[in-house]
């Protein structure tokens, strides 16, 4: 007997792709922020600013250029 699962329930059924592996490691670095208790977008910029994973054009965090590239990874 097939068990049915609604597809809504599916976290990854909008990907079109696997995530890189720089994704995957933004997606680290922010579960642990979130996992400290980062939650507002300012501890989430130092977080990141305070990691190893650099926006992919270079240089620092900022809340711009980390709210575009949520908006444009559809998170």
């Amino acid at each position: 007997m097939t068990t049915y699962r609604f597809p809504y329930l599916n976290p990854v059924q909008s990907r079109t792709r696997p995530p890189s592996d720089w994704e995957m490691s933004l997606a680290d670095v922010l579960e642990a922020a979130f996992g400290k208790g980062h939650y507002e977008l300012d501890a989430l910029i130092a977080a990141l600013n305070n990691s190893r994973v650099r926006p992919q054009l270079g240089g620092v965090w900022t809340a711009e250029n980390f709210t575009a590239l949520m908006h444009e990874l559809g998170a």
